[in-house]
């Protein structure tokens, strides 16, 4: 089995400093970890990107190029993708679904055009759509976002000290109103709409909800990272989707009011991570 992973953590922001995060760095080092002592990914098939490094322009490169790699090979290709950053709103751009809003994701740059984030610096639900449904079809992608997509998260002020929620509004008071007026559409819609018999997308929260960066003992961490990170080394991986999730929910549902999510086909949830259905985990490659 061929691997390749991006892990992409943001905790400060060119122009917004004020929207300072403290546990993304940290998703992105502890992805990587459990990477490699789990699913037997060696450094050189991960690439990371943190802060500066991770502007809209080098995550979709990186990513383009990572889709095009596993398109070039014969052999089954495992790709993981892990992004932790603020979740944001935008109106609907794609023009199919003009009542709706489009969840989007923030990188380094990110930045606002009048009264609207600028789509030049902004990654929207529907960009990481259209990359997903280039994979081939012997490969599994597994996507792992632990972001806030959340209509409902523009009311959300949580005034713990211990946390701090992961969604940034748009940058005009009118056009939060509006997008809270419409009807929410699931960052899954996006990145499953193509099939997604060879997508899997974890997601730390409900659309409607918040995700926490949170201090975890002494260090600040995503709060589904963290527990998605621990239940992995725990399993060793062996256990199918289903369970781990299981197992995350009971560690963050009621102390951080957020429900993670899992989006793939029935198989995949039965099954064990890096693995096409019905075959066994393999550390090789």
């Amino acid at each position: 089995m061929l691997k390749r992973a991006l892990c992409v953590g943001i905790n400060t922001f060119k122009n917004y400093p004020a929207a300072e995060l403290r546990g993304c760095l940290n998703d992105a080092r502890n992805i990587g970890n459990m990477l490699q002592k789990v699913l037997g990914f060696s450094s050189q098939e991960i690439t990371a990107l943190t802060n500066e490094q991770a502007t809209k322009a080098n995550i979709m490169e990186e990513l383009n190029r990572m889709v095009d790699w596993a398109k070039s090979r014969q052999e089954f290709c495992y790709l993981v993708f892990s992004l932790s950053t603020h979740g944001t709103h935008v109106p609907d751009v794609s023009g199919d679904e003009p009542d709706n809003a489009d969840e989007a994701f923030c990188p380094y740059d990110l930045t606002q055009k009048g009264d609207h984030w600028d789509l030049e610096h902004l990654i929207v639900d529907d960009e990481l759509g259209s990359l997903m449904s280039r994979l081939p079809e012997n490969s599994l992608c597994e996507v792992i976002l632990d972001t806030c997509y959340s209509g409902t998260g523009l009311k959300a002020i949580d005034l713990l000290l211990d946390r701090k929620p992961r969604f940034l509004p748009p940058p005009s008071v009118i056009v939060c109103e509006a997008l809270e007026k419409c009807k929410n559409r699931s960052v899954k819609d996006a990145v499953l709409e193509s099939g997604g018999k060879n997508q899997i997308l974890w997601s730390a929260s409900r659309f409607d909800q918040t995700s926490s960066d949170a201090k975890i003992g002494d260090e600040w961490n995503g709060a589904f990272t963290y527990y998605f990170c621990r239940a992995m080394l725990e399993d060793k991986a062996r256990a199918p989707r289903l369970q781990i999730l299981q197992e995350v929910r009971n560690q963050v549902v009621k102390p951080y009011q957020q429900t993670p999510q899992l989006e793939c086909s029935s198989l995949l949830k039965k099954s064990s991570f890096g693995t096409p259905v019905g075959q066994p985990l393999s550390s090789g490659g």
